[in-house]
């Protein structure tokens, strides 16, 4: 059998990983039709169908699926081996691909991704926002941005900005029509702005005070999955909204929100910065996780 260029084998995993001539043309920095011939002539060499195409999906056949299993950790150690090297120099060289919800890329990330662009001129970094949940490993990321109860134990987590306030609010209007609600269970018989998880469930109103917590399934004529425009329906007068309190910091401040509840505001420990335990985590992704650390105790002056 002839050589295969690693190239090309690269290629036919991207594909296959992604089940997407499109999504790992973008990864692949090449066009989608120059893809698609170099796997017709990937397949040519081996005289073997690697991939079922149709005009909506991608799958791999039973023999790519089998030389897909065997070349991801080969192609992992490959690039391993080179990112080993990339330490030796002065700033680390690459690519550092993020998946994170919006939430967190507007909230923290946005600074910290500025600072180190500037550090380290010689790296990209492709942030991706998306409120589902993602096999990070699976989809080709080096890191992924979630709340610590939400991380699996095989993780290595490093925090991510400070910690994040929940609230309730609401628009002046719409308190004067229906009153300042005074328990969590109040907004049971008011329209609420529901908040739509990308699977389509809702998310339950979280609430703590002292010892007492509680969790409610409110209901509203207006759900949304996007937090500026949650805010925007709020100060039109829609329904009550539960953000975060950064989010509504503004508003309040102009005087287009007014907290509810705030006594039930519950707190969480913040962002995490995860990604897979492994020995050699790529050069980018150390150097980000060290200014992470560096933030989180910056050095103390010499007395």
């Amino acid at each position: 059998m002839e050589r295969i260029p690693l190239d090309d084998l690269t290629a036919f995993a991207t594909v296959a990983r992604l089940r997407s001539f499109r999504q790992a043309a973008r990864d692949l920095e090449v066009s989608p039709s120059a893809l698609s011939h170099t796997l017709r002539q990937l397949e040519e060499r081996l005289g073997l169908r690697l991939l079922h195409r149709t005009t909506r999906s991608v799958t791999p056949t039973e023999a790519g699926a089998r030389l897909l299993d065997r070349l991801l950790p080969a192609l992992g150690e490959i690039a391993g081996a080179l990112d080993e090297v990339n330490t030796f120099r002065d700033s680390p060289v690459g690519t550092l691909r993020i998946n994170a919800p919006r939430a967190a890329a507007a909230l923290v990330l946005g600074p910290l991704v500025n600072r180190f662009l500037q550090r380290h001129p010689g790296m990209r970094v492709e942030l991706v926002c998306d409120d589902g949940f993602v096999d990070i490993v699976k989809a080709g990321f080096d890191a992924g941005v979630r709340f610590s109860e939400t991380l699996q134990q095989d993780m290595v987590a490093v925090p991510l900005g400070p910690e994040q306030q929940f609230q309730v609010v609401a628009s002046p209007a719409l308190v004067a029509r229906w009153g300042t609600p005074t328990h969590p269970r109040d907004l049971l018989g008011l329209p609420c702005i529901r908040v739509r998880f990308p699977s389509g469930a809702y998310y339950r109103w979280e609430f703590n005070r002292g010892a007492e917590t509680l969790a409610l399934d409110v209901d509203g004529p207006l759900a949304l999955d996007d937090m500026p425009l949650i805010i925007q329906a709020a100060c039109a007068g829609l329904g009550f909204a539960y953000t975060y309190a950064q989010y509504a910091a503004p508003a309040i401040a102009q005087g287009l929100l007014l907290p509810v509840l705030p006594d039930w505001s519950p707190m969480s420990p913040g962002f995490q910065l995860y990604y897979p335990s492994r020995r050699h985590p790529p050069a980018g992704l150390r150097a980000f996780v060290e200014m992470l650390r560096e933030g989180a105790n910056p050095p103390q002056p010499v007395p």
